[in-house]
């Protein structure tokens, strides 16, 4: 099978996503084109502190190829048409004039990279990219049209002020809707039936706490237990107030947060309390050797819209490396995670299940722990998407034949 890339996230980043990892699996066996996120006219102007983002303009004004092989079954496009800044318009109607103009440039893009592939067959996953890959359905004509729901987007105002309409629509006109939360899953129904739930993946080759992972020179000083996060400390994710009284309310030991900070973060009490250490984020090959040496590991999610069906993929990274895990008790928490973490609801709950997690905590745990990890594999999650495909391909042609 060929198939077509769409996605919020560039490939080949210091970090990953659900569209990456699939990409990148399904490439073991099928020929995949990635699509990197076309640069829009803000972005341009504003220069963005990004790296990879300054890369990708630095590219464009070097009129660099285009199109790449990355390995035998993987090509990235790096779409150098720059797409309009419309999200300011205020009423959808208009919104979906200039929106199909941007589309229009991405898929002109898309098909002569197809041309060149030769990808005369193909299956578009649209990963998130409500916007400017609303209309590739209907521009780039694939023989289906899937689109992956993995995260609740609408709870930010930028995807609020149009998306609340322009989601379900588009949820509505894919082929199939494939979803890495049971809530997800259940949301994607209400529009349409063919939606799946194919569950998530983590890199456990990376997390892999057989390899030797010698402790961080950041850590080598902290007082132990080491009660660590590492993941984006976003207010609206994260619960700071939990985290404030979870470091005062510590018997001993250091709270340990790891990775970039919003500005509610920055101006918090945290960075006032002597038993918190705020570390830059760490590529995530070396994630690993932060997770495999705290004591317990925690996600102390704030619970919220945005919060309460996503699936928390770092919780599945710190099993594989066998740690303690105490997390906010959310749906994904209870129904995929509640037999191997301690799940709380409350800031003395928080603090209750940790010192319970420091106490009980043995190598028998750990074990069932790393096992229980093995199987949220990307190889799993592609197989869980070729099943679907598989299921409504059939579908398709017994209504064809029918008709």
């Amino acid at each position: 099978m060929n198939f077509v890339f769409v996605s919020l996230q560039q490939i080949n980043t210091d970090r990953e996503s659900t569209s990456t990892s699939l990409a990148k699996e399904l490439s073991k066996n099928h020929r995949v084109l990635y699509v990197n996120p076309p640069i829009d006219r803000k972005t341009l102007l504003l220069k963005r502190k990004d790296k990879f983002i300054r890369e990708r303009i630095d590219a464009i004004k070097r009129k660099e190829k285009a199109l790449i092989q990355e390995t035998e079954n993987l090509w990235i496009l790096n779409p150098v048409n720059i797409i309009e800044s419309i999200n300011w318009l205020p009423f959808t109607f208009l919104f979906r004039i200039f929106n199909r103009l941007n589309n229009k440039r991405l898929a002109s893009e898309i098909k002569e990279s197809l041309r060149i592939l030769q990808f005369d067959s193909f299956i578009v996953v649209n990963d998130k990219d409500m916007f400017r890959s609303f209309y590739l359905k209907e521009l780039l004509k694939p023989s289906l049209y899937i689109y992956l729901d993995r995260d609740y987007t609408l709870g930010f105002d930028y995807w609020k002020k149009h998306g609340k309409i322009l989601e379900p629509e588009l949820i509505k006109k894919a082929d199939v809707v494939v979803c890495n939360s049971l809530d997800f899953t259940k949301n994607a129904k209400r529009y349409n039936k063919n939606s799946y739930y194919i569950g998530n993946g983590a890199d456990l080759d990376n997390f892999n706490p057989e390899k030797v992972w010698p402790k961080p020179d950041e850590l080598q000083m902290l007082e132990r237990p080491l009660i660590g996060y590492v993941g984006a400390l976003n207010s609206q994710r994260l619960d700071i107030l939990l985290l404030e009284e979870l470091a005062s309310s510590l018997k001993k030991g250091t709270l340990v947060l790891i990775g970039p900070e919003d500005d509610l973060f920055k101006q918090s009490k945290l960075h006032q309390l002597p038993n918190i250490c705020f570390i830059e984020k760490k590529h995530m090959h070396i994630v690993p050797a932060y997770v495999k040496h705290f004591d317990v590991c925690i996600n102390p999610q704030a619970v919220n819209e945005i919060t309460i069906g996503n699936f928390p993929l770092k919780i599945v990274e710190y099993l594989a490396m066998g740690r303690p895990v105490v997390a906010t008790s959310t749906n994904t928490m209870q129904e995929v995670f509640s037999s191997y973490c301690y799940l709380a609801k409350t800031p003395r709950e928080f603090t209750e299940r940790i010192e319970k997690a420091l106490e009980e905590d043995n190598p028998e745990l750990s074990q069932s722990r790393m096992k229980y990890a093995g199987n949220f594999s990307w190889e799993n999650v592609a197989g869980n998407l070729l099943h679907c495909i598989n299921e409504i391909s059939t579908k398709k042609r017994s209504f064809d034949r029918f008709y």
